[in-house]
């Protein structure tokens, strides 16, 4: 039966309605994390810049741990200057890079926030304590680059989530992959970073290279 002047009017008045819709397609929850976010992913900014530029940036600027720590003790400014980075504004502390080469006097790797006390010295007593996650304590890593700067992040909120950033990559990346039975004795490397240890305690170093072994 043909059409009557009405279904005609109202089958071209749907086909300009299809023709003028457009698709819209579902965001992904990465990609709706990311608007929301107004396009602030911190762990693709340190994934970027890791290999590119972190890692070398800590090889070249830390110095033998011995040396960085003693004189970080006697003059912390010029330790700074010479092996450590600190935001220019505010009262922020320095935090040095160091290259750690020693033996694991004591290896606690059932907590959460595990670590090995490390003796560099031969003398049998540690003088430097490594994290080795998963939880990692401070932004040490963050805090000893140059190139990072506070004021090119929207608040402070940011700033953190970029530094908490960090320790999320380098145990993804290293620390998980690590051995951690019977440990103590074996001898260990590192690069990376620690702030200024308070007064009697050892430094905490989060380390963006480490490998243990005999």
């Amino acid at each position: 039966m043909p059409m009557n002047r009405t279904g005609l009017l109202m089958a071209a008045t749907l086909a300009a309605a299809l023709a003028g819709c457009k698709i819209i397609k579902t965001p992904t929850p990465e990609e709706a994390a990311a608007t929301a976010s107004g396009g602030f992913d911190p762990a693709r900014q340190v994934a970027e810049l890791w290999d590119a530029k972190a890692v070398p940036f800590l090889n070249q600027r830390a110095g033998n741990f011995t040396e960085v720590a003693a004189l970080a003790g006697s003059d912390p400014d010029a330790a700074g200057a010479k092996y450590g980075h600190k935001e220019e504004q505010g009262s922020a502390p320095w935090t040095f890079a160091a290259k750690v080469a020693g033996t694991i006097v004591k290896a606690e790797t059932r907590s959460r926030a595990s670590y090995l006390d490390t003796d560099v010295d031969g003398d049998g007593k540690a003088d430097v304590r490594i994290q080795i996650g998963p939880v990692i304590r401070g932004t040490a890593l963050r805090d000893s680059l140059d190139f990072v700067n506070f004021n090119a992040f929207k608040n402070q909120i940011q700033w953190a989530e970029f530094g908490k950033a960090f320790n999320s990559h380098v145990n993804s990346a290293t620390l998980e992959k690590l051995p951690r039975d019977k440990i103590e004795g074996k001898k260990v490397e590192a690069v990376g970073a620690y702030p200024l240890p308070a007064k009697g305690q050892l430094p905490l170093l989060t380390p963006a290279t480490i490998s243990v072994g005999d």
